[in-house]
């Protein structure tokens, strides 16, 4: 099976795991989360969806993506808001708590899920409900080192 099939199919699976409609705007903007690594804007998935989905059927998209625990949000310090692919949540509670990674050289933004989050210890009477770290610097792909390499 080829790749693009391969996404199709893990497409069309999570949507029925989650119990939702296969549509073709969920099918196409499932596909785009499958299919890379990064965070997207709504932007950019008007953008890559094609002019096939308009302006509120993404919007709409996200949102019920959000509700079902399939993505989760990245606030972001221009309000912008960036989508990407959750691991294992569920519509009761998103386990998005780990660290976000934002490069300032091509300003992709990735989901760092296998880096422990620091054991932050609140004083006496507050209680964290969503944990936010995000880390700027050079992504691999962008850092001298990989160039170098590459170049070999």
């Amino acid at each position: 099976m080829d790749l693009t099939k391969s996404i199709e199919k893990r497409a069309g699976d999570l949507l029925r795991r989650k119990h939702l409609s296969i549509t073709d705007s969920r099918k196409r903007i499932l596909f785009l989360f499958l299919s890379q690594k990064d965070a997207l804007t709504h932007s950019d998935i008007e953008k890559k969806a094609g002019e096939k989905f308009d302006r509120v059927t993404v919007y709409r998209t996200l949102q019920t993506f959000v509700e079902k625990g399939i993505v989760h949000t990245i606030p972001t310090a221009d309000n912008t808001i960036l989508y990407a692919l959750c691991r294992d949540c569920s519509e009761e509670h998103h386990h998005d708590n780990h660290v976000h990674f934002v490069c300032r050289n091509c300003n992709t933004t990735t989901c760092l899920d296998d880096v422990l989050l620091p054991d932050i210890q609140l004083p006496e009477g507050y209680k964290a409900e969503d944990v936010q770290v995000l880390i700027n610097g050079i992504c691999p792909d962008c850092s001298p080192e990989s160039a170098e390499g590459k170049a070999k």
